[in-house]
């Protein structure tokens, strides 16, 4: 009897303890006020869509890490990364790459590439300019600068990859060889950066999007969540590297990496074509992106000749 209400004390011990961890890591998380009100702000759509944006921006970096990272040195911040989580009603969760190169009407700034969004009015104008682009209501907001990205993937003890091509781009500081290998940060940062490809950021979004799937699926791995020397460092990793919405929390955060560590379905925002704009050569928006957004608005299924085929240097 003694013994078991022992073990009752040290069960509720560690179910208070990890409860309090949760919330405490809740309030060290960085915020901002990204989804506000607006007129004209689309109601709520069927299933959940988060914004997860990756931006250039190296205000944080000293320039020992800059040249470590192979950052380059320009002022300002813009979206090196869009990409739109869809979490339909029911079936497989969507990661939707939106080209930076997208020519899209940027309230109050006219029409420019969706990436100078954010360097215009940040997080807001950008979930604004998304939200105009899509129809669809973003519930949650992340955003991770190239100061953080590294940090986490370092965290969770580097990310299995592998490469059906070798890799050599000095801008971005990454020589790989062709096959599969363990990337440290640095590695990591600099795969999801480089444009050194005939499609330069159509290629790279690709990239993106499997590395994002690579890395949640050892985020949520057994040899993270039950090893607290992987999943400590990486929670501290993560909290300091993201910025979230005002409303959003950690659960939201860990709700969204479980739907992004099985099979999502991935796709790139289906466009029109090059057009020469204003801002140089970009990408139109096309008919078929209106309706790709409209099943996405929806909730429903969205047909196989909207979706992109496999590409990208990392093999499936």
């Amino acid at each position: 009897m003694r013994v078991g209400r022992i073990l009752l004390v040290v069960l509720l011990l560690l179910v208070v303890g990890s409860v309090g961890l949760v919330f405490y890591y809740d309030g060290k998380l960085h915020r901002t006020d990204a989804l506000t009100a607006y007129a004209g702000r689309p109601a709520n759509t069927p299933g959940t869509n988060w914004l997860i944006v990756g931006t250039d921006s190296r205000a944080e970096l000293s320039e020992q890490q800059r040249s470590q990272l192979s950052t380059g040195d320009s002022d300002g911040s813009r979206t090196d990364t869009i990409m739109m989580v869809h979490k339909p009603p029911s079936g497989r969760a969507m990661i939707i790459s939106i080209p930076r190169d997208l020519y899209v009407p940027i309230p109050g700034q006219g029409s420019h590439k969706i990436n100078a969004a954010f360097n215009f009015g940040g997080p807001q104008l950008l979930v604004q300019t998304v939200e105009g682009l899509t129809g669809a209501r973003i519930d949650h907001y992340a955003e991770i600068g190239f100061g953080g990205f590294d940090h986490v993937v370092d965290a969770v003890g580097g990310v299995t990859i592998c490469l059906d091509q070798p890799l050599n781009d000095p801008k971005a500081g990454l020589r790989l060889p062709r096959g599969c290998q363990q990337l440290n940060g640095r590695e990591a940062l600099g795969l999801v950066r480089t444009r050194a490809f005939p499609n330069a950021d159509l290629e790279r979004v690709v990239n993106q999007r499997k590395f994002l799937n690579a890395l949640m699926a050892k985020a949520t791995s057994p040899s993270v969540l039950a090893n607290p020397f992987r999943l400590i460092p990486f929670v501290n990793g993560a909290v300091n590297a993201v910025t979230v919405d005002d409303g959003d929390h950690i659960w939201n955060l860990l709700g969204l990496a479980f739907a992004l560590r099985g099979d999502p379905i991935t796709t790139t925002t289906p466009t029109g074509g090059s057009e020469y704009t204003d801002d140089g050569d970009a990408l139109a928006v096309g008919d078929n992106t209106e309706q790709f957004f409209t099943y996405i608005r929806k909730g429903a299924a969205v047909p196989e000749d909207l979706i992109s085929g496999p590409g990208g240097v990392i093999g499936g």
